[in-house]
């Protein structure tokens, strides 16, 4: 098939490289407009932008889609198919309908759960034992177009968000691949109205632990905020992020350093095992511990 593919982060590289492996034509890709980060302001190019040149395929990166032509250029293209992930961009209904199959979009969650932006992060937060990936008809909703398929996975109890993210990456290029050998038999299936979540952009300001919170609450936090943006305590007033942990069956005060780096919840403890000073590397806990000395009760 001839695609066009739009996506911009990690994410949605291992679906662009397994369409190409199943020698699908790609046409063009889309990424968002090259931003200026860092401190000299250099233009740093997305991780698709980045692989697409690699590729040597065609990019383009308009910075939005109600413009004539950007539009015009789209429907040029004369697509099978657009192939949608993590892109970032809202798609007029003239873009969903350009392509003669329409447009895909490979989504990180079990629609109609999590609908939105951050939706594996989300999943690790609330404590959901299984995720998955859903591959979608798209319409002008927010993820809310016809399920052609969906894979589930199990949510292990150690999981962290980029350790899923991975996983579900694969899961989706897998998915993907599959529903295009099948497009003439899948029929859509509207999502159902029921158990409909949105899973809204993390804020950095999410990631503070609350110690009073229970065990499983603070541990899920860590895992789902791991490794970006990163859960934190202030010790020594300093922000230090913690990027891993184990629920402990040790009780005491809430915020309360039990020993070898196992803090006291609301209910329960957690043992953090991985964390980060500003601007330093990733140590374990008993690295930072030969060094630096916790208070008494943290938060």
């Amino acid at each position: 098939m001839k695609i066009v593919f739009f996506g911009t982060p990690a994410f949605a590289i291992k679906s662009l490289d397994q369409l190409i492996n199943a020698n699908h034509e790609m046409v063009c890709v889309y990424c968002q407009p090259p931003k200026a980060a860092g401190r000299g302001q250099k233009i740093r190019y997305s991780a698709v932008h980045e692989r697409a040149k690699e590729m040597k395929l065609m990019v383009r990166h308009p910075t939005n889609f109600f413009d004539e032509h950007a539009v015009k250029d789209f429907l040029d293209l004369d697509a099978d198919i657009g192939i949608v992930v993590a892109y970032g961009l809202i798609l007029p209904q003239k873009i969903l309908e350009g392509p003669k199959l329409g447009c895909l979009n490979i989504h990180a969650s079990l629609l109609p759960r999590w609908r939105g932006a951050a939706p594996i992060q989300r999943a690790i937060i609330a404590g959901d034992r299984k995720t998955g990936v859903s591959i979608m008809k798209m319409d002008t909703g927010l993820d809310t177009g016809s399920i052609l398929f969906q894979s589930e996975i199990v949510i292990g109890d150690q999981e962290t968000a980029g350790g899923l993210h991975d996983k579900l990456a694969i899961l989706g290029a897998n998915a993907i691949v599959s529903v295009l050998r099948r497009m003439n038999e899948l029929t859509g299936t509207p999502q159902t109205k029921n158990g409909v979540t949105y899973a809204k952009k993390i804020q950095k300001k999410e990631g503070a632990i609350d110690w009073k919170k229970s065990a499983e609450e603070v541990d899920s936090l860590i895992r789902g905020l791991s490794p970006f943006p990163g859960a934190w305590t202030l010790v020594n007033n300093e922000r230090l992020k913690i990027l891993d942990s184990q629920i402990s069956n040790m009780t005491g005060a809430p915020g309360e350093h039990l020993g070898s780096f196992t803090i006291a919840c609301g209910e329960g403890a957690v043992s953090v095992t991985r964390v980060q000073k500003p601007g330093k590397r990733v140590v374990t806990a008993k690295e930072f511990l030969r060094g630096n000395n916790l208070p008494e009760v943290l938060g």
